[in-house]
């Protein structure tokens, strides 16, 4: 077969593909007609990929691309699907053991990941991201039950845990974040409270999740949107320790997870645990032993015993520079304010006795120790 051009009546140039058989020439395909250099050349390219495709032979020449064409003058772009990611997300499900869940609740999960929206929109999405069809009928059908695979979830995750991290118990990391609706109207779960997603006219809901040292998870629980973070900690843990039947387990966490009653109920519960201190809240006698006491050398620590356990402090020169600073910068801004009085509000280093502004050396005694 070869690739032929002939003039036509209106001075175009017809491009087709023949083949002769009998010495009669046999039109195979009439590929178009061009009017310009450029579009004799596109349909020349198109004459040589009709031959490829309809002989069905390789080229005899290595070098040559057998996809070197992309004819974009006859394409459409439709858009592109994120297969890929769709699919190791759900051999991921497969190895934790999740595959065995409806198909639907599994695809949110995988979209959640993807692109955070709201369950109906993620429908959309899932579609014109992964190509998955879900229809809003099969998520109203199983949404009621999904609460109930809670337990069965857990128990899965925490099997893989044991599996493949060694998990066994001892340590465990918790910490709470919030989730909120696409909605202003709240119900007994659903409240507005202190929003880490910066939507506190909406509703929300608060998650406590717990993991292994690796950062897997392997629990949760919920509660409504106005309760304290600091009031989930001793709930939670004490759900899983039951539902496991933990004998030893410390439970590490952030400051904001820790006040008196809970140091009180984790003791009483026999809870070993590691939570931030907030250094600057502590009695001013063992703020004292804490600056005679410390080495100050990067890596250097000290543990000292207190009521609520001991309290390991070490030093950091980065930190050091970064609070001596901001020490450094407010006293700076007190004295600007003594010196000019103004209605500015009052500044950590500044006291007043009702007529004359001065500066308070006590905090900046006590930072001085911390630093």
């Amino acid at each position: 077969m070869k690739v032929r051009i002939v003039k036509t009546a209106s001075n175009a140039s017809a491009v087709q593909v023949v083949r002769y058989h009998q010495n009669k020439r046999v039109i195979m395909s009439h590929i178009g007609s061009a009017h310009t250099e450029e579009e004799l050349k596109g349909l020349l390219l198109q004459a040589n990929e009709w031959i490829k495709s309809f002989s069905s032979q390789l080229s005899v020449f290595p070098d040559e691309s057998p996809n070197k064409i992309i004819h974009l003058n006859h394409s459409r772009f439709i858009g592109v699907k994120y297969r890929f990611f769709h699919q190791q997300i759900k051999d991921l499900q497969k190895q934790i053991g999740l595959d065995d869940l409806p198909a639907l609740l599994n695809d949110l999960v995988a979209i959640r990941i993807f692109e955070p929206a709201s369950k109906l929109r993620s429908l959309e999405l899932m579609e014109q991201f992964f190509g998955v069809v879900h229809s809003r009928k099969t998520y109203y059908k199983i949404a009621p039950n999904c609460i109930e695979l809670k337990q069965k979830i857990e128990d899965k995750v925490v099997a893989f845990a044991k599996a493949n991290y060694a998990f066994d118990y001892q340590i465990l990391f918790y910490d709470v974040t919030t989730l909120y609706f696409e909605t202003f109207e709240e119900d007994e779960l659903r409240k507005n409270g202190f929003s880490k997603d910066n939507k506190s006219q909406q509703p929300q809901i608060l998650i406590g999740l717990m993991v292994s040292k690796e950062g897997f998870p392997v629990a949760y629980e919920v509660f409504s949107g106005n309760t304290f973070e600091g009031h989930t900690i001793i709930p939670s843990i004490n759900n899983f320790i039951k539902k496991n039947e933990v004998k030893d387990l410390t439970v590490v966490a952030d400051a904001a997870m820790i006040s008196t009653e809970n140091v009180k109920q984790l003791l009483i519960n026999k809870i070993n645990y590691i939570v931030g201190a907030r250094l600057g809240n502590i009695p001013t006698s063992l703020l004292d032993t804490i600056d005679k006491s410390i080495v100050r050398e990067d890596g250097k620590s000290i543990r000292l015993k207190t009521d609520n356990g001991y309290l390991i402090c070490s030093f950091s020169s980065l930190r050091y520079r970064k609070d001596k600073y901001e020490m450094e910068k407010q006293i700076e801004k007190a004295k600007q304010v003594i010196e000019k009085p103004s209605k500015t509000k009052k500044l950590k280093f500044t006291q007043t006795d009702g007529i004359e502004i001065s500066l308070n050396q006590t905090p900046s005694q006590k930072v001085c120790k911390l630093v």
